[in-house]
Formats: structure tokens, C-alpha cells, sequence
């Protein structure tokens, strides 16, 4: 469509006397071609210059609608706090744009690497919203709350891009048009979201889990939350075999740590997508695992959604049958960080099934409990990727179908990277990998900021990333940062280690003994509060608002976060620190690290709090 080009919807809502949502008047429609002139402009509520004309009914609860020729905007009531705002035009030559100011603070947004909060920190130029290895992209709900009870929840029929603190500094924009990653073969474009109001942000964030994000419908098994996970990847990378694995898990009995599994992770295939173990590396599989089992151990596996073109047969097989994802001129080869491949179809059930039946085999021959599932992000399918089902869920879609299909076969001990539109999966949600690092370019702070982010759209069982992080590139793990990254694990869902505390020091040893023992400890609470984000949706690690929500100091707060409603964590994340600023946001507080101290009463800071390497400061609420 050429005659159109470009539209802006500036929109807000604000609930009236009577509980009728009306539109402000002070917003502005304008609509112009591509050469920047202008077709027709004017205010929501007022008379619209040019050709617009009234569409819709009131009586089906559409408080605004106008047509111009083959575009329109409507406003749609839903119920006394709700809009739904949908813009559409034929054809992929439209651009619509809706902006809004970056009032107050905002929570939310996608998965990053550098993951700021709140997210109006964030900057975005015209940021296609996919799962996406780019910035660690594995979530991307398209949902956002503010801190003055407003949010917003983008349908995900929108070819959705956002624009945020760039050249509209100070917004927030979203963008719907029909270019990559999207299909340009769209017949519509259209933005359609969901605007909301309530008192403050916690009635706000608990009427979008019933509207829109659900709740999951169970937890992931015990074991797995209560005692760790015990990952060859972070400290051997791709350099495993039978004889690391065994020493790795000598090490951990010799020390006398406890373990929910051991995962035994990358290439331990003959190839990468063959599903079949490498006897070189592995020369009895099955009497490795029969020997981890009589240590006490679980054994699980990394998988990954590729083939790779030299992993004959299984590649051609696949090919030939029509499992792998296909662009639009035929291609299936793509790009992964371990070579050349392409990716099996989730989309296609026909696929499915000839990708879990080999799993299936595996996990028998091989007798594994179960698997860590990588990737899943849709910047690793061939691009632009022709997947199955409406080409408006595309290629979003692929996250789902992958997650739901790994989600139905292999039961609660199995972990995943990425989600969309899955929060109802009982699965443990991981962390995209974390860097070693003290700052946030995806270092120990985001550990904290990543937490609240996923359980702010909807993912509220989190596996956090391993303590210490990857040892990436030129990265170190040193011993402060490792003690200080376990600490402010401790009250999150699962506690996984790769670098392990004998390669410091005795102090290490007994330090990591006492906060995993801590985590063992808190293990029923921990559970408990996961118990009640399946009968309700809320999030098990909350930010500190969540308990005080109009207070605006909390509002603010980035490092630190909730178990449930009665237990805040206030780690110390800065390198060298012995000592942090705490706020409590209102109630009378315990100091569990010094219980020997008078109760606090909250909506105070409490200024160089000291903290030595050893100490985590934590503070229940008593009333």
C-alpha cells in the first residue's frame, strides 16, 4: 500500500466520575503520507479534519472510531477500567506509531542483557519485539505497567517494533509495521493493545494476570528448588568426557555438598543434532549414569533445537521430510554459536514427533532423568522463517510451540530459556547466561534486575544463571564475587553451580556450605510462595513495592526484592563493599542477621547497614 505511510496515535485514558473510561482530549491523531505532508490531524473527542468519518456503535462499546478510506482507529470499552485500542490499515506500506511519556516509573518490557530497573532507563531505536539472541531477548511479553497503576498489553496479532528515549525522548512508543523479522505478507497492519487504570501499580499488575498473563499450573519438582544444580557447562565449557564428569561429581561429594542433578552439558553428541552420544567422550553412557545415581546423583542433559549440516544422516532425514524451518525462498541453513545448521519445526506436529521420539530413545538408552532445553529464540530460524499456524502469531509463534512441546513430554525437572506467551508452563524458567562481571553490562546487579523483570510479565519460577556467572572472554571469577553472587541467590527459587568454592579457598568452602544450607532452609516458603502464584498468578520474588505500592521511594529500588510478601533481600552487590544503604518499605521488620535488634519500622533507610563477606542482610516483616 503506497497511498498511506505513516501513522501516529498519541492516546491516553483516564478513568471519570461514573467508572466510564473517556479519552483525553489533549491528544492528537495525525496521519501523513511518505513525503511528510499531511493528510489529516486533530484531537480524539473533537471534530477530525480531512475525511475521516464515524464508525462503530456505542452501544458495542466503542467510545471513539473513525475511518479514513481503508484506515481506522477505534477505542473499545472493557469493563470500568479498560480501553482496547486498535489501529489498523491494509497492506504492509503503513507504519503505525502510538507514543506515550515516560511518566513516573516503568516496570516490565522485554528480557535483556542489560537489564535496567525500572525500564525507563532503557533506550530502544526501533527494537523489533521477538525473542532474539540480540541483548539476551529470551522473553518478550509485550506488556508494560507504570507506576501510577496504568498498563499497557500489546495483542499478539502486532507486528510489534518499539521506540523508547530515543529521538521521541522521554517515550515510549509503539510501533506496528509489516517488516522483518515479520512477514511482509500480512494483509493488515495493525496495532491493537489493551490500556488499563487502576489505584497503583499492584491492583493495576493483578487485574493484567487475569486479563492477560495468567498463572502458571504448577512447580517444578522439589528437589530441584531445594538443594543445587550441579552444571558441567560455566567451568568445562565444551571440554567434557566421562572422566570430568565423574571427578566433577567426586568433587562435590568429597566436599560434602548436597545436589538435585547433575547436568552434563555441551557436546557431548557425535554431532551436533544427532541425539547420540559420543564414545569417544562417553564410551558407557549408561554405566556413567548408573555410577552418578549410586553417588546420589539425578542426571539430566543440555539439548538444543538444531541440526547441523554435517550431522548425517539426521540432517538429510530431516530436510527431506519437511521437519526443519524453511525461509520464504526454500533455505533451512542458519547460523547458531556452534556452526552451521537449521532448526526443527515445532510448528509442524509431524516434526515434533519425529524430534521426541529420538529424545524419547535417548532418555531410555541413555537412563536420564531429564534435560535442559537451550535456545528457542526466533533469530536462529532461517530469516524470514514460513512457519505453520496465522502468519499474525509469526514467528513468535516458534517460541511457543517449542516450550509447549518440551513442556508436555519431560515432566517437572526440565528448565527453558525463553518464553512467549507460555507463563502457564510449570517449568523452571532459566536466566539467559550471565557475564562475570560487577556491573550491569549483564553482570551480578542484572541477577537482580532480571528477576524482577521476568516475574513482572508473568514469569514467576525463575532459575537464576549459575553463581558467579560464565567466565566469559577475558572475565574472572574471583572469590568475593562468587560469595556475593550465591548470597544474592539465596532467596530466589534454585541456587546452580559450575565454578565451584574448593577451587578458592577453605573460607569459600564453609561460606557457600552456610548460604546453601540457608537456601535448603527456606526451601517450604520457598514453595509455598510458588504454591500461591499457581492459585493466583502473583509474582515469588516481587519488587519492594510490591507490599507498599504507592510508596515512591520503593518504586525506585533496583537491588534489592521480595520472597513472597514478608521477606525482603538487600545483597551486597558492589565489589569491595563491606557496607549498604537499605530501604524498608512500610511495616515492622525483623533483622534477621542481627535478631538480637528491636523491630523497624518501615518506610525508613537505614544508611551503611554493614555486611561482611559472610553476611547477607535479610529482614522478614512481622506485621
Amino acid at each position: 500500500m503506497q497511498r498511506l505511510g505513516f501513522l501516529c496515535l498519541l492516546l491516553a485514558a483516564s478513568l471519570v466520575d461514573g467508572g466510564k473510561f473517556i479519552v483525553t482530549p489533549d491528544r492528537e491523531i495525525r496521519v501523513t503520507k511518505r513525503d511528510g505532508s499531511v493528510k489529516f490531524s486533530g484531537k480524539l473527542g473533537v471534530d477530525i479534519k480531512g475525511e475521516g468519518v464515524n464508525c462503530g456503535s456505542e452501544d458495542d462499546g466503542e467510545i471513539y472510531c473513525r475511518r479514513w478510506g481503508d484506515v481506522s482507529i477505534s477505542v473499545k470499552t472493557l469493563g470500568t477500567n479498560c480501553v482496547k485500542i486498535k489501529s489498523t490499515g491494509p497492506g504492509s506500506g503503513l507504519i503505525i506509531k502510538d507514543c506515550h511519556n515516560l511518566t513516573g516509573h516503568w516496570y516490565g518490557g522485554p528480557e535483556q542483557m542489560q537489564q535496567y530497573w525500572p525500564t525507563e532507563k532503557e533506550t530502544f531505536t526501533d527494537y523489533s519485539y521477538v525473542t532474539k539472541q540480540q541483548d539476551n531477548q529470551g522473553i518478550a511479553e509485550p506488556y508494560w505497567l507504570t507506576s501510577s497503576g496504568e498498563y499497557f498489553y500489546v495483542s499478539p496479532d502486532t507486528p510489534l517494533f518499539i521506540d523508547q528515549n530515543n529521538a521521541d525522548n522521554g517515550q515510549f512508543c509503539m510501533v506496528a509495521k509489516n517488516d522483518a523479522p515479520y512477514s511482509k505478507d500480512r494483509e493488515n497492519t495493525t496495532l491493537e493493545y489493551t490500556f488499563c487504570s487502576d489505584e497503583n501499580p499492584r491492583l493495576a499488575h493483578e487485574d493484567a494476570i487475569k486479563r492477560f498473563l495468567g498463572k502458571p499450573t504448577g512447580i517444578p519438582d522439589e528437589r530441584m528448588i531445594r538443594y543445587p544444580i550441579w552444571s558441567t557447562w560455566a567451568q568445562y565449557k565444551a571440554n567434557i568426557n566421562e572422566e570430568i564428569v565423574t571427578d566433577f561429581a567426586n568433587q562435590i561429594v568429597k566436599y560434602g555438598f548436597q545436589n538435585s542433578q547433575l547436568e552434563i552439558d555441551d557436546l557431548w553428541e557425535t554431532c551436533y543434532g544427532s541425539l547420540t552420544f559420543d564414545t569417544k567422550k562417553f564410551p558407557d553412557i549408561q554405566a556413567l549414569t548408573s555410577l552418578l545415581k549410586s553417588k546420589g546423583f539425578r542426571v539430566t542433559l543440555w539439548i538444543h533445537p538444531f541440526i547441523n549440516v554435517d550431522c548425517e544422516p539426521y540432517y538429510s532425514e530431516a530436510l527431506e521430510n519437511g521437519y526443519l524451518v524453511l525461509d520464504t525462498t526454500g533455505n533451512a541453513e542458519s547460523t547458531w554459536w556452534n556452526g552451521k545448521g537449521a532448526v526443527i519445526d515445532f510448528t509442524k506436529p509431524e516434526a515434533a514427533r519425529w524430534w521426541l521420539h529420538r529424545l524419547t530413545k535417548l532418555q531410555i538408552l541413555a537412563d536420564i532423568d531429564s534435560f535442559k532445553f537451550d535456545a528457542g529464540e526466533t533469530s536462529w530460524l532461517p530469516q524470514l522463517p514460513v512457519l505453520s499456524g496465522p502468519i499474525t502469531l509469526q514467528p513468535g509463534t516458534f517460541t511457543t510451540k517449542y516450550v509447549e512441546t518440551v513442556s508436555q513430554f519431560f515432566g517437572s525437572m526440565i528448565e527453558v530459556r525463553v518464553g512467549q506467551r507460555t507463563q502457564h508452563l510449570p517449568n523452571f524458567v532459566r536466566m539467559l547466561d550471565k557475564d562475570s562481571r560487577w556491573d550491569f553490562k549483564n553482570g551480578l546487579p542484572t541477577l537482580i534486575t532480571t528477576l524482577l523483570q521476568m516475574n513482572m510479565v508473568g514469569y514467576t519460577i525463575v532459575l537464576p544463571d549459575m553463581v558467579g556467572g560464565n567466565g566469559y572472554g577475558s572475565d574472572v571469577v574471583t572469590k568475593e564475587l562468587f560469595i556475593r553472587w550465591l548470597e544474592a541467590n539465596v532467596f530466589m527459587p534454585s541456587i546452580q553451580f559450575s565454578y565451584v568454592p574448593w577451587d578458592f579457598d577453605e573460607e569459600t568452602i564453609q561460606i557457600s556450605k552456610k548460604f546453601s544450607e540457608l537456601h535448603a532452609n527456606y526451601t517450604d516458603k520457598i514453595i509455598a510462595v510458588m504454591q500461591k502464584s499457581v492459585e493466583d498468578g502473583s509474582p515469588v520474588n516481587p519488587p519492594v513495592w510490591w507490599i507498599d505500592p504507592e510508596d515512591t521511594e520503593a518504586q525506585g529500588i533496583d537491588d534489592e526484592f521480595l520472597l513472597g510478601e514478608d521477606l525482603l533481600v538487600a545483597p551486597v552487590i558492589k565489589e569491595g563493599a563491606v557496607s549498604r544503604d537499605i530501604y524498608l518499605p512500610a511495616g515492622s521488620w525483623k533483622d534477621e542477621l542481627r535478631p538480637d535488634q528491636p523491630l523497624i519500622e518501615g518506610r525508613t533507610w537505614l544508611r551503611d547497614y554493614p555486611a561482611a563477606l559472610d553476611e547477607l542482610p535479610y529482614f522478614t516483616k512481622v506485621k
